[in-house]
């Protein structure tokens, strides 16, 4: 597993653990697949480095405030100069953990 500070100089195939803090209410927008539902949330580590998370579809409604979570095959992109982690939806997984 990487810490976010590691996960912030990745790009791809990222495995990473934390803590759900500050999820947003789920809005619907317009893809090029179609309308679908998303939100954001924070991801916070045990050191306390915090990344944004993309939250699309039925991952929103796996994880409330506080959940632990573990992340694998996720990806980073920069959304309006932010930098955010998703879940690719075929090979990414999202578990709650605790």
């Amino acid at each position: 597993m990487a810490s976010i500070k590691e996960v912030k100089n990745q790009r791809n195939n990222i495995d990473v653990e934390g803590t759900i803090k500050e999820i947003s209410e789920p809005r619907t927008v317009t893809t090029r697949y179609g309308e679908s539902q998303v939100c954001d949330a924070y991801l916070v580590d045990a050191e306390g480095d915090r990344i944004k998370l993309s939250l699309w579809g039925d991952d929103i409604k796996k994880v409330k405030n506080d959940d632990k979570i573990s992340i694998k095959g996720g990806y980073t992109n920069t959304f309006r100069n932010e930098l955010q982690l998703n879940i690719p939806k075929k090979s990414g997984e999202l578990k709650v953990v605790g």
